[in-house]
């Protein structure tokens, strides 16, 4: 038995002086026609994704707050994904954790195979590129690192960078504030539901259990990246996503049927509504089809921040007060675990209603 050949880094490709990328990462035919140039694309009049202001999201005042839910609630329903401002997270903090990322893919990817995972073996954490998972062999022009930052006490500091000095640190504190503002959302969103404000926070593990996993995207300059993705179509299994980056240009969203480019807004989280609340919410609070273009002049560096409820612990169904006579429940109950299993199942299904 010889040894696997290690996983080839789509760092490496780029920097190889290659014009041409290998067959593996070129898109079907029938993706081929909506992949425009990022930048040209960003600059795009048409329909905007929603900016909310959480400066009031829990102000004293009823009806300023209820404002402040209202507007969330609606982003939530129209779009499922939003820009959040004055969501109360330092700017100063946030350029760390940026400055720390980048950092730690600056560094020559020798150092980083130290920290490479294994995903055949099941250890996912780590730095890694995607496996071919389907018969199709498509790969998807991105390196990552992937790790779970919170709760502290389900972390493994084992295999987080040791460089630069400050990673672990300024990574635990965003953790920490990001929580906080997950509670919130997820109070504000239950409301909007009508339910009481730590319905679905209990829903989906509460404190204890409901897991944020990082994953910093890293998307280097791709020769023609009017074949590739850096990131296929797809819906966030997450109860919510928190979404930071480096100010390129990059995320596409499926919005009434055209895919619109995300500008990019100074200081703002974007936040995705994940499958888990839209199983919850019956439907009421969308999951939106998105997906990553990569281009030849910039590298886009993306931190991704997934809630997701525990595996096996709770049953994901739409709460029996949102199913009624006239809205039945539009999901089967399922574990976390299960759901994950049967959109792998689906993918190939998915991927023949995208737009051409």
């Amino acid at each position: 038995m010889g040894t696997v050949a290690p996983t080839p880094r789509v760092e490496t490709l780029s920097g190889s002086g290659i014009q041409y990328i290998p067959k593996e990462y070129v898109r079907p035919k029938e993706e081929l026609n909506s992949i425009g140039n990022v930048f040209e694309e960003e600059k795009k009049e048409g329909p905007q994704v929603p900016t909310i202001d959480l400066r009031e999201i829990d102000s004293e005042d009823e009806l300023v707050r209820a404002k402040c839910h209202e507007k969330l609630k609606k982003a939530a329903e129209e779009w499922g994904v939003m820009n959040l401002v004055n969501h109360g997270i330092p700017s100063e903090l946030l350029n760390r954790l940026k400055k720390a990322g980048e950092t730690f893919f600056a560094l020559p990817i020798e150092e980083k195979e130290k920290y490479a995972n294994d995903q055949v073996s099941g250890m996912i954490q780590g730095y890694g590129s995607k496996l071919a998972n389907n018969a199709s062999g498509q790969l998807e022009w991105e390196d990552y690192f992937f790790h779970l930052i919170f709760p502290e006490d389900k972390r493994d500091l084992s295999i987080w960078p040791k460089t630069p000095a400050d990673y672990t640190e300024v990574t635990s504190e965003y953790a920490k504030q990001l929580r906080v503002l997950a509670s919130k959302i997820l109070e504000a969103l239950s409301i909007g539901l009508g339910l009481e404000g730590e319905r679905l926070e209990k829903e989906v593990g509460g404190m204890e259990e409901l897991l944020l996993q990082l994953k910093i995207n890293y998307y280097p300059k791709c020769p023609q990246p009017e074949l590739a993705l850096g990131v296929e179509a797809h819906t966030d299994v997450s109860s919510l996503t928190f979404l930071v980056h480096n100010m390129v240009p990059g995320l596409q969203l499926l919005h009434e049927g055209q895919w619109i480019t995300a500008k990019c807004v100074p200081d703002s989280i974007f936040m995705h509504i994940g499958d888990t609340i839209e199983i919850l919410s019956n439907g009421k609070y969308k999951s939106i089809v998105h997906r990553g273009l990569v281009n030849k002049d910039k590298v886009r560096i993306s931190w991704a921040v997934f809630c997701e409820p525990p595996k096996e612990k709770i049953i994901l169904q739409p709460l029996p007060e949102l199913v009624t006579e006239t809205e039945p429940a539009r999901f089967p109950p399922r574990t976390f675990a299960q759901h994950i299993h049967h959109k792998l199942f689906r993918k190939d299904e998915q991927k023949a209603n995208l737009p051409k």
